[in-house]
């Protein structure tokens, strides 16, 4: 396994290995069971990341009860059950305290195919990179913070995030895929990076086939852009070669922090037309090409105009 891994893999002695994590977040969208479902996909999808599939999940929860009432808890609650049911995943129990900042999250446990692991440690030079869904999820929370989203722009956001990884693990899975990571917090540049260190390679990015959220780039252009996305692209730039013609709002793009972002897939050539097929009968919200792993320093990339 790599060192950055999506998930533990923990294997016993008999039966299958079992892929093990935990992630909450805080608010991003104010509907009450939509932010249950958000917080429920972004954690089940480092279960799929590694190629697995959802059994069981505790609940977590951070709950500011002087600020929020249990009708907005019980909607929560709602909200990431009903995601995790669709996934095949049962909420099992999980734990609440008291938190002056409201934060809920599960915590997974997977069942994983040791014939069809995908970790971080399988990609090799030629692999064509694939993305499954479009970048842009945390500009949108931070434009929803500030009143700045359209309501058609939020919808689409939601959809994109409650959107689970499962048919673009199954697809990966048929077309042969060798590594694979979630794109979350770190950004798609800091979560290539992560895959490149477990594989000793690098890789080239073209921008300009990085699939966008519609209004992606004329937030980014109006200066809406998170600080975690602003310290993924401090901590990618010592690690990243940028095409000349590429400014601050497309480097801040290829680093802005997701929530329940897509996974990112490193498929043999041989696969890529085996891939995009699978993903494209299976509706992902994308099916991108977006670069290539390449021979050079582990873990460094160029992003190309």
């Amino acid at each position: 396994m790599g060192p950055l891994e999506d998930a533990a893999l923990v294997r016993p002695e008999s039966g299958s290995p079992l892929a093990f994590t935990v992630d909450f977040i805080t608010p991003i969208v104010d509907e009450p069971e939509a932010y249950g479902a958000i917080s429920a996909a972004n954690a089940l999808s480092d279960v799929y990341a590694m190629g697995g599939e959802p059994q069981v999940a505790l609940a977590v929860c951070g709950y500011p009860d002087d600020k929020l009432s249990l009708e907005i808890l019980t909607r929560i609650f709602r909200g990431g059950r009903d995601k995790a049911a669709e996934a095949g995943c049962a909420i099992a129990g999980g734990h609440t305290v008291l938190d002056p900042e409201l934060k809920y999250g599960l915590c997974v446990i997977g069942n994983v195919d040791p014939q069809q692991c995908l970790t971080h440690t399988g990609a090799r030079p030629g692999d064509k990179l694939v993305l499954t869904k479009p970048i842009g999820t945390g500009l949108a929370a931070q434009a929803i913070k500030k009143r700045r989203l359209s309501d058609e722009h939020i919808a689409l956001a939601i959809e994109v995030m409650t959107t689970l990884n499962r048919d673009a693990k199954d697809a990966a899975l048929a077309a042969g895929a060798r590594a694979a990571t979630d794109v979350t917090g770190f950004g798609l540049l800091g979560h290539l990076h992560h895959l490149l260190l477990g594989s000793g390679a690098a890789a080239a990015l073209d921008f300009e086939a990085v699939p966008l959220l519609p209004f992606a780039r004329g937030l980014a252009e109006e200066g809406l852009v998170p600080g975690g996305s602003k310290r993924n692209l401090d901590y990618v730039s010592q690690r990243t070669r940028f095409a000349a013609a590429l400014g601050d709002v497309e480097r801040l793009l290829v680093c802005d922090a997701q929530t329940s972002g897509g996974l990112l897939l490193a498929v043999p050539p041989e696969g890529e037309t085996r891939l995009l097929s699978e993903l494209g009968s299976r509706g992902t919200p994308a099916a991108a090409v977006i670069g290539e792993v390449t021979e050079g320093e582990s873990g460094t990339m160029v992003v190309r105009g």
